[in-house]
This record gives C-alpha cells, structure tokens and sequence, in this order.
C-alpha cells in the first residue's frame, strides 16, 4: 500500500485491523505527532468515534498517557496499570470505560530520530507487552515510520507548490486554488486587495538582491498581522493578494488599506540597508454583478492599474467605471501593437526656431500612428499605450529608427541639420539599455549622437521620484548627450532639482505660454525662469507659441528659442525637408512674414 501510494490513513488502518486479527486479545492504534506537538489519530479501527476524538489536538508531554508521553520522551512506554499510574490520571476515565486495564506505546521514528507518531496496544488485562508482540509493534512501527515519512514528502512537496518559500505565504497557485472556493452567492461577503510593492527593481538594482529579498519579507509579515486573521498571498515577484472575509473589514476597507499603508510606512532594516517601503493598492468587493471570484479578481487589477496610472504609493476601489477606462487602454495598447508589427508608427517634425530671426535650429520628432484607412492619428489619442512597459518601449525603438534614417537623409542632401529630439519614457530609463540602443540604431545610418536630444517630461523626471531616472540622465549626458526637460511647469516644477539632476534645455509648458500677456503672473514666471536658466546655462524652449504678441513678449524677456503652430505644426519628414532647406539657419536673413507665409502653404492640408 506504501508502495502504490495509498493515503496514510488507510495504510495504518490497514495495518492495524492486520494486527488485531493476529492478537484478538489486543485493540491497535496510531497516532500522527505534528510538529508543533499536537497528536492527531490516524487509525484505531476498533475504538469508537467518541473515544478518538478526545485524543484530537493534544499536547505531547510527560504525563499524557502512554502515547503522549511515548512521543514526548522518545522511548517506549508500557503503563500496565491505567487506573493507578499517573501518567494517566487526566485521561482514565473514557479508556476504563470500554474495559482496558493496561496500554503499551511505542513512538514511530524517523532515521534522524525525530517523532512521528505513536503506535500503541491496548490490553483488557493488568500486563505489559510479549515477547511476540514486541517484535510485530517493532517491525510495524518500522512500516508506521516508512509511511509517515513518504506522507510527510507528500504534504512537503505539495507545501512548496503552493506556498511561497521566501515569504513563507501562499503563492499564485495557493492563491488560485482559496480564489476558486470562495463562494460568491452573497454580495459583499469578501473583498479582494491587489498589492504591487513600489521600486523593487530599484532596490535591488541599488542594494542587491539580498536587500530586495528581506523587504519581501518583511512586507509579507507586516500585511499579515495587519490583516489577520484573513490571509495573504505573494502572487508575483513584487505583487501580494489578500483576501478579506471579516464583516468590519469589508465595511471599512479603506480603513484597512490606511492600516497597511501605515504599516508599510515604518522604515525597514533590510539586510543592513534601511528601506522606506511603499505600495499601490487596488481594492474591488464582491458585487451583484460579479457572477463568479475571476471576475472580483479583475476587478482588484483594474484597479491597482489605475491607481498605478494615478500615481503610485496610492489606493483606488474598483468602481464601473474604471473597468471601461482600462478596458479602453487595453484596446489602445492592442492597436499600438498591431500598428508597430505593420509599419503604421512614423514621425513627423515640428520645427524649433529662433524668435529674433525665424530661422530653424531643429525639430521634435514626434509619434504618429497611421489607420488602416490612411488618416493620421497623433500621439495624444493613444498616449495610454505608453504605460505598458513593452508597447513604450518598442515606440522609441522604432522612432529611434525613423529619425536616425531621416537625419542620415538629410545630412546626406547637405540639409543644415542642427538636431532632432527625441522624446523617451520611463520604461527607456528602466531598460538599462538606452544608451546601447541609441548608439546602435545611429551607429546603423552613421548619424552622429550630437543631433541628438533626448526629451523627457516633467513628470517621469520628478514626479516618480525615481533614482533610476536621475542616474540615467547623468550617464547620458557623460556620453555627450543633450537633455531636455519637456512640459516644465506643469505640475512637478522645482528647479532645485537641476542642481542634482541637471539638463541641457527647458522647455516651458504650452500652460505658460497661453496665458502669457503683460498683466498676467505667467510673465514673471517665464521671465524669471529665462534668468536663472541663462545664469545655470540651460537653454530656454517656449512651447505652444500660436501668436506673434507671444512670441513678441518671450523675445523681450530674452527667451531666444521657441515652437508652435505660429511658426509650423507637425509635418511629414517631406514636408520638413523642404521647410529645413528654405530656413535652415544657415541661410540666414528670412523675413519672419516671409517664412510664415511660406511655412503656411507648405503645410497647408498637413496633419496635426
């Protein structure tokens, strides 16, 4: 039966009844020994329910009866009186009852000498065990320990496939399996929480994997006793599920969020470094509407994905709503994917310009998605695509591609190529690899790196508050590289952030730009930003600019640079090549009517 792999509970039953067929006189049973002490019967075929079920939970000791104390010392021990010996006074009564007067225990070893259970004789006699008997209850604690130990393999084996052996938490499978059997007839019953820890990468990328491993775990302890006695479970690399079922905690999950948040709040010594942890969490509970656990489940995606979206460190519950925002994205992402793996991703040029002369000094190239149909869709319409790491990725690498062939083209032709920028996302940062792809994909068209600048936003320099980002652009600008700040102003502005991370131009939000006129606030922003800018040796580029009175009052302020619909809207690398050749700078003396009227014509029937 061992063999065969028959549960433990009918192998020892088996055994037991073999015995008791071989000495009728004698009633047989086994005990398992858990390794927190605890003894739990596995077979006692001639014993009543009643009677089993008293020994269900004990403590091994020194005075448990024959089988706790057996297990407790290690060692045999044969009480050939129940009513008298003292190892039995607490349990006497129920075993008098059914007329035994002596028990005989023996424990059931593992070859390391650990205690596995106990396997016992009881006799209707005052008496000690035979001869004959010690040698059955020998060879049967031998097959008893064989079992238990190949049953222990089992429980081992299936323990590590469903829990997790850095935390110690049930794992994506563990997860899985609760998830299927909770019952969901009853709305409101149990709510679900998605945990994604903020920066592991960062950490271990900074600090070691050592590091990024005890902040696991001391995430996992921490929501554990947070959230007990619900459960939690590590379902990812840095991704944590708990499921709740207390009535208070689903009444008020955002207090319980609060709770976890605080928690995580303390600062954690993490293998000699000290870590301030930091979660998203999306939340979602069970609804009329949800007709099975899958659906709450993503649900609680949905919403860690939008609170993801929202800025990380917070907490968003699933509402209706969210789940079309997403669904929405998702969609976008899918068409982004579909338009890169058909060469439907192409750049246009907007041109950057002197304001004193109107002359070109550069462009931005920027995305444009092309329909099946043939119409021009702008990067603004499928800007969600971007937060998928993968799909934003595989954007700058194909714009990478266009500009780097584009420039080779131009320089060929003897155009008067300044430089194009080129706007990345956090996901480039992330890579690790940035500089690697730059060099290859302008290495590929022998296109220098100086007609380069990279462009990134306000809000991945400083508004994810990323090391990884400052460290990139410092090694990028030790390559040689120029960096721009793109859409400064709107919403993470601290300039005191350009004396640690510091860059080679600012652009000043279109924000600023609007409003700009002599009676309002915006032009003593732009101005003082245009003087400190000047004394830090930062290029200053106005965004936005659609009006002469605008381009008139940056002039004055000293803003010397600037782009928009005043001067050219984003146009085919055509369209851009003529413009480039008519006012390149390089060519000097253009008259600023001459150029608009032009560049009108020019771009006249060009998409935005």
């Amino acid at each position: 039966m061992i063999a065969k792999g028959e549960t433990l509970e009918a192998t020892t039953d088996r055994l037991c009844r073999e015995i008791e067929l071989r000495l009728p006189e004698v009633w047989c049973s086994v005990l398992r020994v858990e390794r927190n002490g605890l003894l739990y019967p596995l077979a006692g075929p001639s014993f009543p329910a009643a009677y089993t079920a008293l020994l269900e939970g004990l403590m091994v000791g020194p005075l448990v009866g024959s089988c706790g104390s057996a297990a407790y010392l290690g060692a045999g021990v044969a009480v050939t009186d129940i009513a008298s010996d003292p190892r039995w006074l607490e349990f006497k009564k129920p075993v008098l009852a059914l007329g035994f007067r002596a028990c005989w225990s023996s424990p059931i070893q593992a070859a390391d000498g650990t205690v596995l259970g106990t396997f016992a004789f009881y006799f209707r006699e005052t008496r000690g065990p035979t001869l004959r008997e010690r040698e059955l209850v020998e060879s049967c604690a031998s097959l008893c320990a064989i079992a238990l130990e190949r049953h222990q393999r089992v429980i081992e084996r299936e323990r590590r496939a469903f829990v997790d052996a850095l935390t110690d938490l049930p794992n994506r499978a563990g997860f899985d399996v609760a998830l299927e059997r909770l019952p969901c007839a009853e709305p409101g019953s149990w709510a679900l929480l998605a945990l994604d820890l903020d920066n592991l990468k960062t950490i271990n990328d900074t600090f070691g994997h050592a590091t990024g491993d005890a902040l696991l775990q001391t995430i996992a302890s921490r929501v554990s006793d947070i959230v007990a006695p619900d459960r939690v479970f590590r379902v990812g690399g840095d991704e944590f599920a708990v499921i709740l079922q207390g009535a208070e905690a689903i009444a008020d999950i955002e207090h319980v969020v609060q709770r976890i948040r605080d928690a995580l709040a303390v600062p954690a010594e993490c293998n000699g470094h000290v870590i301030l942890p930091r979660a998203t969490i999306g939340g979602a509970v069970l609804s009329p509407e949800d007709t099975d656990a899958m659906s709450v489940r993503e649900h609680a995606d949905y919403a860690l994905y939008d609170a993801k979206e929202n800025g990380r460190g917070g907490f968003v519950l699933y509402s209706p709503g969210i789940g079309s925002t997403i669904e929405t994205r998702i969609e976008v992402i899918r068409d982004v994917g579909a338009a890169l793996r058909e060469g439907r991703i192409d750049a246009f040029y907007q041109p950057i310009v002197r304001l004193d002369t109107r002359e070109i000094v550069g462009f931005e190239a920027l995305c444009r998605l092309r329909k099946s149909s043939g119409d021009i869709v702008s990067a603004a319409a499928f800007q969600h695509a971007t937060s998928d790491a993968g799909v934003a990725s595989q954007l700058t690498e194909r714009m990478m591609a266009i500009v780097a062939a584009d420039a080779r083209s131009w320089l060929v032709r003897g155009l008067p190529l300044q430089h194009v920028g080129i706007n990345i996302t956090s996901a480039d940062f992330h890579s690790g690899t940035l500089y690697a792809r730059l060099e290859a994909a302008f290495g590929r068209e022998n296109v220098p790196l100086e007609h380069i600048i990279l462009e990134v936003t306000e809000s991945v320099y400083l508004g994810q508050r990323d090391p990884v980002v400052a460290r990139e652009i410092k090694a990028l600008r030790g390559h040689g590289l120029r960096v721009a700040l793109d859409d400064f102003g709107t919403g993470y502005a601290s300039l005191t952030h350009l004396l640690t991370v510091p860059v080679d131009i600012i652009k000043i939000d279109k924000a600023f730009i609007d409003r700009l006129a002599k009676d309002d606030p915006s032009l003593a922003i732009v101005e003082g930003l245009v003087d400190i800018a000047r004394k830090l040796d930062i290029k200053i580029i106005a965004e936005g600019i659609e009006g002469e009175a605008q381009a008139s009052l940056l002039t004055d302020i000293g803003c010397r640079l600037g782009q928009g619909y005043l001067f050219s809207k984003a146009v085919p690398r055509e369209i851009a090549s003529d413009l480039m050749r008519l006012f390149g700078q390089s060519r000097n003396a253009q008259l600023s009517k001459q150029m608009k009227r032009r560049a009108d014509k020019a771009v006249r029937g060009a998409t935005r």
